[in-house]
């Protein structure tokens, strides 16, 4: 199976990445973030997902969009937030995997402690319904604490927030 991997930055990618390779799954990755706030955390966390690619020779494709101005003029309550920026990326995601002609497409979020993972999964889900890509659903929460040790070790930048300005402050 050839699957593209969005990439939310590079100690997220660590576990779920490794977890699929020992599957036997063929894959690249994509960073598409457009939601990090601020510019220079942005770049960060771009950079480290490079910094993982080059470590590991993982294949990740980039879409350079920074869009702070959406999170900035946002009101809305916490899940409605959290929504919109799922929305974004897996739609993004599922479009870009179905035009490169990936089997499937999931997301290092699933292995965040903090990310709602049945948001997640229904996102992805319908995205995959829009796009006519599976959507791969793995719950990695379970290796979170040993890939944030990785990253570590490998000298990954490791951020204390989700992203966006309203997780910031």
């Amino acid at each position: 199976m050839n699957m593209l991997v969005h990439m939310c930055c590079g100690p997220c990618a660590v576990y779920p990445v490794e977890e699929l390779i020992n599957e036997g799954i063929n894959l690249k990755g994509l960073f598409y973030n457009p939601n990090i706030h601020p510019k220079e955390e942005y770049e960060k966390r771009k950079d480290n997902v490079k910094k993982f690619s080059d470590i590991t020779n993982t294949e990740v494709y980039y879409i350079d969009e920074y869009r702070q101005e959406i999170w900035d003029s946002f009101n809305g309550e916490q899940n409605d937030r959290c929504d919109m920026c799922y929305k974004m990326r897996l739609y993004k995601v599922a479009k870009f995997a179905k035009e490169k002609g990936f089997d499937a497409f999931t997301t290092t979020l699933l292995v965040s402690p903090y990310q709602n993972h049945n948001l997640i999964r229904k996102i992805g889900e319908e995205a995959s319904l829009m796009n006519g890509v599976k959507f791969f659903y793995m719950d990695f929460r379970h290796g979170f604490r040993a890939g944030q040790n990785s990253a570590r070790e490998m000298g990954l930048y490791r951020q204390k927030y989700c992203g966006c300005i309203k997780s910031k402050y």
